[in-house]
């Protein structure tokens, strides 16, 4: 399975294809904002800029170009940007998840 790398906010990490975008950046130590994870309420949503994911059936309202990243399971290297500073558990500018 080939490695991923996400630009969130500025901070890259790397990640699979495997997993929803919330679960994988919260291993990486970034802890976006979130209350239900199965799209019902929209607080993980966040603004695709680059790259493609696959997105389960939401009834969270979303924009164009956003996305819910407990719901969306990236399918390239993806950019994206949430409108708030995010938490982190790390320093560094780059961390592997296990995949």
């Amino acid at each position: 399975m080939s490695q991923l790398t996400f630009t969130v906010n500025g901070i890259k990490v790397c990640g699979n294809r495997h997993e929803p975008l919330l679960t994988q950046l919260e291993k990486a130590g970034i802890k976006p904002e979130y209350q239900c994870r199965n799209g019902m309420c929209g607080a993980c949503r966040c603004k695709l800029i680059s790259g493609s994911v696959t997105q389960q059936d939401a009834l969270a309202f979303i924009g164009p170009n956003e996305i819910l990243s407990c719901c969306s399971i990236p399918q390239q290297n993806i950019e994206v940007h949430f409108d708030y500073q995010l938490n982190t558990e790390h320093q560094s500018t780059k961390t592997n998840i296990a995949l």
